[in-house]
């Protein structure tokens, strides 16, 4: 044999094994990976995940050039707002919705320490369940542990942007009154709650798509464990 004969039969070797190296690692079951690789894994993807949604909806325009995730106002106070622009009058609406996604792009950044803590929290016993859930099961793990905390921590963060537009507080008092009338959730009634919710709604939505990349594409990540957890699944 040649020393071309030879190199090219070695290359072809080489394939062949790390193909059935990639194969035996996707020939994993979720019941041969350790709770400690389970774990690792999960983390690891909380991190990615949250990472990834906080440098993409902390930028400006994350929120307001984003259709997934923009916010808007709520219900009749979206159509009464439509109805203002079609006379006219839409410049200080558009200033308020503005101030909204400013003031969300704003707090996400804040999430990052309690997101990441909150991966410490991950119970070892529940790991295995939760990577056996449905394509969101971690973010939703995630949001149970934190939601409530990122809401006190984005509120004031969110009030002092939509305080400086004077629509604010006019905003409120309508929506006080159109909550009443049936027309609006009482949720909906406080612009600086609304606000904050779909900003959370915001944050756990491109954290659940991040997930969904993961679970579908792991070895698209460079990561060995991530490669090793999430093909299990496949």
């Amino acid at each position: 044999m040649d020393r071309r004969q030879f190199t090219t039969a070695s290359l072809a070797s080489l394939a062949l094994l790390s193909a059935s190296a990639v194969q035996q690692a996707y020939a994993l079951t979720l019941s041969d990976l350790s709770n400690a690789d389970a774990t690792k894994g999960l983390k690891e993807a909380l991190e990615k995940g949250a990472l990834s949604a906080i440098g993409i909806l902390g930028a400006h325009d994350g929120f307001l050039g984003n259709d997934r995730v923009r916010i808007n106002l709520p219900g009749a106070l979206n159509d009464a707002a439509n109805l203002m622009r079609r006379f006219g009058q839409g410049g200080q609406v558009d200033e308020l919705v503005r101030a909204m996604n400013r003031g969300a792009e704003a707090a996400v950044p804040l999430a990052k320490d309690l997101l990441v803590r909150a991966v410490q929290t991950m119970n070892v016993n529940d790991a295995k369940g939760i990577l056996a859930g449905g394509d969101t099961a971690v973010t939703d793990f995630f949001a149970s542990k934190t939601r409530p905390a990122l809401a006190q921590t984005f509120l004031p963060i969110v009030s002092r942007a939509t305080e400086k537009v004077g629509l604010a507080s006019k905003y409120n008092d309508v929506a006080g009154k159109a909550a009443e009338l049936g027309l609006l959730k009482k949720e909906d009634a406080n612009v600086q709650q609304y606000v904050t919710t779909k900003t959370l709604d915001g944050l756990f939505f491109m954290i659940s798509e991040e997930e969904k990349k993961i679970r579908q594409n792991p070895v698209g990540y460079g990561s060995a464990i991530l490669t090793k957890v999430f093909g299990a699944l496949k």
